[in-house]
């Protein structure tokens, strides 16, 4: 408000170096503080000042230009742009090859954020020729380089399979693979992102992040202290698995699955999500794959996931991945069954405190997961509690099930009128004619009359 912003911008082009680098900085920290400063920036004319100088500077400018560049970029797509208009990738680039490691960072980290906000910016930090200096800098000894360079190297990829595919054409995978075991966490965590979002576009490119020999390397980072390591490194298993019934399998035999359970087991909140998505995936591919999770004593950590979290979108998903694994035939529903989770989904489907967009999202995935295990759920003491308080539409799937099984087992019938499942039903109003109607029909007609009456 005091006209701070046309006093700076001569000072850009003064004669003293270190009032130029001095100004920079006081620019990029007006700029960082909120877009509206960053706009001001902008129109105050002072990138095409900055970018003229770059070139030519020592590195405490260069490092405050940079500064300056990924402050205002970081705002919105339309600031970054204002930063390619100017022609500053090209000097960004530049200072990419620098001698001083702390002007390459400056460099990669203003790249970075500039390509993060979509995938014409990212294409236009591809075109400019940052990608194979980017591999080259996460070569450099300087951990925080590395850090950096990777990051940005995450925010090109995970736009589109082409731009994933230019990073890997860069060699990009083999070194980011050989860093998932450096000691340094934020590193770690920079790697684990940046192989996600190279492996999640395509089956192709997850086969390259796997040939780069990641299993059983990566299951260590299930195991580490940091909490965004354990969630990135999960979010790569679950990127990758995702894809094909083959990957999924690979990942099971490097021991993925298991490694995965006691990741979820050991943790709370959003870094279990990725985990019990993986789960979801592995489950859904296949018979076998469903059964190497249940096998592997995953049913009672995602049970624990409905019951433990307060989020609904961990909720829900926990109950999709169960609807995945239950969904194969009666002996995957039972073991779905058998852990007593189908009154906890009736409930999370039936409540109504949730928020309205999450609710809705969260009581269709429990819904699904629902009808996935009741529609091959033949183990009738896990259906027997839903029968008292399930809503019409799920009802139908837990009589369908009982008017399957009563007719061929005369215990279970027995024991269907002794715990008053056979009062139930009658009391079920259905329109004549319907399946539902027909479920029950068949449910009577496996007893005396006098009985149903």
């Amino acid at each position: 408000n005091s006209g701070v912003l046309s006093l700076l911008r001569p000072l850009l082009l003064d004669v003293v170096p270190t009032i130029q680098h001095t100004a920079a900085l006081a620019l990029g920290r007006l700029a960082n503080y909120n877009d509206a400063l960053a706009e001001a920036v902008v129109k105050g004319n002072i990138l095409p000042h900055l970018v003229c100088s770059l070139s030519e500077q020592n590195r405490f400018y260069k490092k405050a230009a940079a500064f300056v560049l990924r402050a205002v970029g970081k705002h919105s797509p339309q600031l970054a742009q204002a930063i390619v208009q100017c022609g500053a990738l090209e000097m960004l680039v530049i200072c990419l090859e620098d001698f001083d490691p702390g002007v390459k960072e400056a460099a990669s980290w203003a790249l970075g954020y500039i390509a993060r906000h979509n995938s014409e910016l990212s294409q236009a930090v591809v075109d400019a020729g940052a990608v194979p200096l980017l591999v080259l800098c996460i070569q450099e000894p300087e951990i925080a380089l590395k850090r950096i360079a990777a990051s940005t190297l995450s925010d090109i990829s995970k736009h589109s399979p082409e731009l994933a595919q230019t990073v890997v054409d860069a060699g990009a995978i083999a070194h980011l693979a050989q860093m998932i075991l450096n000691p340094d966490a934020k590193l770690k965590r920079q790697v684990l992102s940046a192989l996600s979002q190279i492996a999640k576009h395509s089956v192709d490119l997850a086969e390259l992040v796997v040939e780069a020999e990641i299993f059983p390397v990566v299951l260590t980072c299930l195991k580490d202290s940091d909490e965004y390591v354990k969630k990135n490194g999960a979010t790569l298993i679950r990127e990758i698995a995702k894809h094909t019934p083959e990957l999924s399998q690979l990942i099971v035999n490097a021991g993925g699955v298991a490694a995965v359970i006691d990741c979820i087991g050991s943790c709370r909140g959003t870094v279990r999500l990725p985990g019990i998505m993986m789960l979801g995936y592995v489950a859904a591919h296949s018979e076998n794959l469903s059964m190497a999770v249940i096998v592997s004593k995953g049913i009672p950590p995602l049970c624990a996931c409905l019951i433990e979290e307060h989020e609904d979108h961990i909720k829900a998903a926990a109950a999709w991945a169960l609807g995945q694994v239950g969904k194969h035939t009666p002996e995957h529903a039972r073991a779905v069954a058998v852990a007593n989770v189908l009154p906890t989904l009736l409930a999370m489907y039936m409540d109504t405190r949730s928020s309205e967009d999450l609710q809705m999202k969260a009581s269709i995935f429990t819904k699904r997961a629902l009808k996935s295990i009741l529609q091959k759920c033949t183990y009738l003491p896990a259906l027997e509690p839903l029968l008292h308080d399930a809503p019409p539409n799920i009802m139908k799937h837990i009589v369908g099930q009982f008017s399957k099984v009563l007719p061929h087992d005369s215990k279970a019938r027995r024991l269907f009128v002794t715990t008053g499942g056979l009062k139930k039903v009658q009391e079920i109003k259905a329109e004549p004619g319907s399946l539902l109607q027909e479920y029950i029909n068949t449910i009577n007609s496996c007893y005396p009359e006098e009985i149903v009456r």
